[in-house]
C-alpha cells in the first residue's frame, strides 16, 4: 500500500459496486473478425477483445438488464490488420455504427440515454476518432453516436477533440505472460543509464520528417546518438526486456499518438519512465502517482535530456524505483488471463464504479432525440 498517495485506489474492489449488461451481438461484429486474424490478440489494442472475455464470466455481469448500471457492446473495431500488423480504422466507425444501430432498435436501453449509461472500448490511436493521423482524427472527431457514452480508450491528451471528459483511459495491451518469462533477477545492477529501442523518423509516413512524433523523437537522436549515457537505437534486439531491467531511465517519447507500449514495459520492469508527451493523460491518472514515478520532460527540451535526467538526485532515483516495485503499481497495468484483483480490467471497472449513479438528467423523455445519426463523413453512414 502506497501511503498518502493516490495508491491506495488501486486496492479498491469493484465487486458489488456496478452491475454491468453484455449485449449478445452476432458473431460477425467480435468472434468472426478474430478468427479471421488471430494476430489481434497479441497487438496492442487487444484490450478490446480481453474486456470483452473478462467481463462474459466476471461477478459484475448481470443477465437481466433491468437491474444493470452499465451496458457493454462488443465490438472489435481494431481487428482489421494490414499485412504487417497495422490496424486500419476505415471500417471501424461503420461497423460500430452498424453495432448502435442493433442495439438501439432490438432493446430499449439505448434509446433511454443516448447511449450515457454505455461504455464502449476504443483502443486506436486516437480513439473514436477512428484515424491514426492526428490532422485527419481531428477534422473527423468523435464518432457523432458516441458523443453521449463512456469512452474507455487508449488515446489520452487533455484539450484534444478525440479524448472527451468523463472518457477512462487505460493502457495499450502488453502480452503479460511474454514479460513474465523475460524477467530477470531483483538484485541485477542498472547499468545503463537511458535505455531507448524504436523509430526516430517514420520514413515512409513522414518524408520531410517534421509529422512524426512532432520531431522529438529526431531530437532525440541527433542531441545523443554519441552519447555514451543514451543506449537508443532502431535495433529491437531479442534482450529487449531484459535491457529495459538493466536500465535507470527508459524513455517513453510520443509517436503517432502520444501514448506507447512502452510506458507498460517500463513499469512493469521497473525502469522510470521518462514521459515525453506534453499534455498526455496517462492510464488511470486517478488512481496511479504518475508524477512520483515518471519524469516528465516538454517535448521542447528534448535537447536538455541529459542534464535533466543526470542531475536527479539519487534519493529521488531510489523512491521512484521504490514506487516501480509496488506490485500494484505493475498489476494495474495488465489485463491477464485470467484476471487479478487490481489489474487492468479491474481499474476499468473501478472507473465506472466512481461514475455512479448516473446524474438523472442523463434520462431522456421517451421519443427525445439529441443524438444527430446523419452527421459525419458520408462514408461513415454507408452500410457496414
Amino acid at each position: 500500500m502506497i501511503a498518502g498517495s493516490a495508491g491506495d485506489v488501486l486496492e479498491d474492489d469493484p465487486v458489488g459496486r456496478l452491475k454491468v449488461f453484455v449485449y449478445e451481438l452476432p458473431s460477425k461484429y467480435n468472434k468472426k473478425i478474430l478468427q479471421k486474424d488471430p494476430r489481434c490478440l497479441n497487438h496492442m489494442f487487444a484490450a478490446e477483445i480481453y474486456m470483452h472475455r473478462f467481463l462474459l464470466s466476471s461477478p459484475v455481469r448481470t443477465l437481466n438488464p433491468e437491474e444493470a448500471d452499465w451496458f457493454y457492446t462488443p465490438v472489435y473495431t481494431t481487428c482489421d490488420l494490414t499485412p504487417n500488423g497495422l490496424p486500419l480504422p476505415f471500417k471501424s466507425p461503420r461497423m460500430m455504427r452498424s453495432a448502435i444501430q442493433l442495439i438501439s432498435s432490438n432493446w430499449p436501453y439505448w434509446n433511454r440515454t443516448e447511449g450515457a449509461d454505455h461504455f464502449f472500448l476504443v483502443p486506436h490511436d486516437f480513439g473514436a476518432c477512428f484515424h491514426y493521423q492526428e490532422e485527419k482524427a481531428i477534422e473527423r472527431g468523435i464518432l457523432p453516436l458516441l458523443q453521449r457514452a463512456t469512452l474507455v480508450q487508449t488515446f489520452g491528451q487533455r484539450n484534444h477533440v478525440c479524448l472527451k471528459e468523463g472518457s477512462i483511459t487505460i493502457p495499450p495491451y502488453a502480452p503479460p505472460q511474454k514479460m513474465q518469462t523475460h524477467l530477470i533477477p531483483e538484485k541485477t545492477p542498472r547499468s545503463i543509464f537511458v535505455y531507448f529501442r524504436g523509430l526516430f523518423y517514420d520514413v515512409g509516413n513522414d518524408p520531410e520528417g517534421g509529422y512524426y512524433a512532432r520531431g522529438a523523437r529526431a531530437a532525440v537522436w541527433e542531441n545523443f546518438k554519441d552519447n555514451p549515457l543514451f543506449d537508443i537505437s532502431t535495433e529491437h534486439p531479442t534482450t529487449y526486456y531484459e535491457d529495459m531491467q538493466r536500465a535507470v531511465f527508459c524513455l517513453c517519447p510520443l509517436g503517432w499518438a502520444p501514448w506507447s507500449p512502452r510506458l507498460v514495459e517500463a513499469v512493469i520492469f521497473g525502469c522510470i519512465p521518462v514521459i515525453i508527451a506534453d499534455d498526455i493523460v496517462l492510464p488511470f491518472a486517478d488512481a496511479i502517482p504518475w508524477e512520483e514515478i515518471g519524469v516528465f520532460v516538454d517535448e521542447k527540451d528534448v535537447p536538455n535530456l541529459d542534464t535533466i535526467l543526470t542531475s536527479i538526485p539519487p534519493e529521488v532515483i531510489l523512491r521512484k524505483q521504490r514506487l516501480l516495485a509496488n506490485p500494484s503499481m505493475k498489476q494495474a497495468m495488465l489485463f491477464p488471463h485470467p484476471a487479478q484483483p487490481g489489474d487492468a480490467f479491474h481499474q476499468v471497472l473501478n472507473g465506472l464504479a466512481r461514475k455512479l449513479p448516473h446524474d438523472k438528467s442523463v434520462y431522456l423523455n421517451p421519443g427525445e432525440k439529441v443524438l444527430n445519426w446523419t452527421a459525419g463523413p458520408v462514408g461513415d453512414l454507408k452500410p457496414w
